[in-house]
């Protein structure tokens, strides 16, 4: 569950490796995101000489929370940190590796790119 202030570990090689999350996408009243949700957030911490700097604002997809999802079939799935990724307006990866496990349901919210580029779905 990711609420506004919340820092999040970039889980890509777009650059930024802090993020916190500013705004949450999807409605007027959504006060959380969960794993697929869209985030807007600030960088807080990037690497040096590359494209995206300290205090860029940016778009971002939730791919792991600490806090536990229950899937259909009954159970839970959750993982060690809070992680995102970043993307374009086109709903795109910016950065061209994605680190660490993702979840399956970013399949299911058509984010099948970020999906194959990940070295393992959980």
């Amino acid at each position: 569950m990711i609420r506004p202030q919340t820092i999040l570990n970039v889980a890509d090689n777009s650059g930024a490796k802090k993020l916190m999350c500013i705004r949450i996408l999807g409605g007027s009243y959504k006060q959380s995101a969960k794993i697929g949700d869209i985030i807007i957030g600030v960088i807080k911490q990037a690497t040096p000489n590359m494209p995206l700097k300290k205090s860029d604002k940016v778009r971002a997809v939730i791919v792991r929370t600490s806090k536990e999802i229950q899937r259909n079939n009954g159970t839970f799935i959750r993982f060690d940190d809070n992680a995102a990724v970043i993307i374009n307006k086109d709903d795109n990866p910016r950065g061209t590796r994605v680190f660490g496990p993702v979840a399956r349901e970013l399949r299911e919210k058509d984010f099948t790119k970020i999906v194959s580029l990940a070295p393992e779905v959980l």
